[in-house]
């Protein structure tokens, strides 16, 4: 492997992934609906959240190695059309905003229901 340029660290791209994998294992233990959705609402957002980052981060990775790759091989192509065809793929789940807020809002309009 290549040392980064200016890009994030290998370790800070870890410590993401570790958080993930904590957050992953606090929601397993079943917290109530209201900690769920104050997790839940920044990692589906329709701009900054997850989905719509790695969307980003798989089409900026394939632009770049289409620019870069020397030779440009039918494996690389082969790649570079996997990630942005995942790219696509997961832009699409930016709709899972809108559920967790329609999730929060009837949640919060319902009477008698502790979150």
């Amino acid at each position: 492997m290549t040392a980064l340029s200016n890009g994030p660290s290998r370790e800070k791209i870890d410590q993401a992934v570790d958080i993930l994998l904590e957050l992953r294992d606090h929601l397993r233990a079943e917290p109530p609906i209201d900690e769920v959705l104050t997790l839940l609402i920044p990692l589906v957002d329709e701009d900054d959240g997850i989905p719509m980052l790695l969307s980003d981060v798989l089409r900026a990775s394939a632009r770049a190695i289409a620019t870069n790759a020397d030779p440009y091989t039918s494996d690389v192509s082969s790649v570079v059309a996997t990630l942005r065809e995942a790219a696509t793929e997961i832009m699409q789940w930016h709709s899972l905003h809108w559920e967790v807020r329609r999730l929060d809002q009837a949640i919060d309009d319902t009477p008698g229901v502790s979150n």
